[in-house]
């Protein structure tokens, strides 16, 4: 088994970004499972068991790279705050 580069994310080896599928979204490797969807999908039901019955070539490794994934993202985010009078829009 090969080990893991300290500076490779950890979600590398189970999210792909590909333009030949869906448009280029980041899926779940080797599905159309899209990290979007499943961070949908637990944003509206957090039971994994019903994720799984939905898409059953998920797996636990595929959620937690979704989420590394995720938090990956923000985390990588520059946040300006908003003055206390700006407008919402």
């Amino acid at each position: 088994m090969a080990a893991r580069r300290t500076d490779q994310p950890a979600h590398d080896d189970r999210i792909a970004v590909d333009p030949n599928v869906l448009v280029g979204k980041p899926v779940v490797r080797g599905t159309r499972i899209s990290v979007e969807l499943v961070l949908r999908h637990l944003a509206e039901n957090p039971d994994l068991n019903d994720l799984f019955a939905a898409y059953p070539q998920s797996n636990l490794d595929d959620v937690k790279a979704c989420l590394e994934y995720a938090r990956a993202l923000v985390g990588g985010e520059d946040v300006y705050p908003r003055s206390a009078g700006a407008a919402s829009g």
